[in-house]
């Protein structure tokens, strides 16, 4: 994949995102040994491939999060492990944890906060630009990562695919439109996110979901990710044959983040034959 079909420009939020993370990366670079070591001691990776491919009902991953630069705060005295507590006994098959310090108000102790207080696995939603960062995502116990096809290139990506899996976490990776999965089917992607929320604009359509669906193969699980809050939404998208959805804000803005997630937990899910490529 030629190298200018990766990162995309164009001064938006995430151009400032990524000029900060990859700041980040750069005071991760001392820190190598550390991180390996880190990660070679950490717990056994939990499965989250499995958890989200569901067979008949839609799989849910529940999100962590205080804040998000397009929606403001959006639950700002959270306590991780109380909040993933409630998703796990709501029913969500997955946690994901937004670890972002300066755009989302998280951390990588949020993660490990979360991973000692559930048995589900643990999924680190971050803007993953480095195998430093996938480290870090192991030693803190994550079972699986982000991988945003919008601001990797070509070969950036494919190679932290690899890395994620050799370390045995499981990478998610996001797309928002068809040369994005395009992009991802050729890294080798098992799972597939569908960002239905356009991450320079911020705008959301389910619509996004829909669409690319068709042209994912059936062997490659897929989540719908971004601006799903009731259960007629979720069965729209189990009805299309996605897998799984990430759902955060709607639960985090309610009073019972458990509870509402409880009432999207269950939904059905009907097969499908997936596009080109598809078995």
């Amino acid at each position: 994949m030629p190298e200018t079909q990766g990162p995309r420009g164009g001064g938006g939020i995430l151009d400032r995102i990524v000029a900060a993370k990859r700041r980040e990366v750069e005071a991760l670079l001392p820190t190598r040994k550390v991180l390996e070591a880190r990660a070679a001691g950490a717990p056994r990776p939990r499965d989250l491939a499995r958890a989200l491919r569901g067979e008949r009902t839609v799989a849910l991953m529940a999100e962590v999060k205080r804040r998000s630069p397009g929606a403001g705060p959006i639950r700002p005295g959270l306590v991780p492990g109380e909040v993933a507590t409630g998703y796990q006994e709501g029913g969500a098959a997955a946690v994901s944890v937004l670890t972002d310090r300066d755009y989302f108000g998280g951390s990588l102790a949020d993660l490990e906060e979360v991973r000692a207080a559930v048995d589900l696995p643990v999924f680190r939603k971050d803007f993953i630009l480095h195998p430093l960062q996938l480290l870090e995502a192991r030693g803190a116990g994550a079972d699986g990562t982000l991988l945003i096809v919008r601001i990797l290139l070509g070969s950036e990506l494919a190679s932290l695919h690899r890395e994620a899996l050799a370390l045995g976490l499981t990478p998610l990776v996001e797309v928002h439109d068809r040369p994005e999965l395009d992009r991802a089917l050729e890294a080798g992607a098992g799972m597939v996110g569908i960002n239905n929320r356009n991450l320079q604009t911020f705008r959301t359509a389910l619509e996004v979901t829909l669409e690319l669906l068709e042209a994912v193969p059936s062997g490659v699980t897929v989540v719908s990710e971004s601006g799903i809050r009731t259960r007629e939404e979720v069965d729209l998208l189990g009805a299309a044959g996605v897998h799984g959805i990430l759902v955060g804000e709607a639960f985090l803005r309610s009073p019972d983040p458990g509870r509402a997630a409880a009432g999207l937990v269950g939904r059905p899910r009907a097969g499908r034959r997936g596009g080109a490529g598809g078995g």
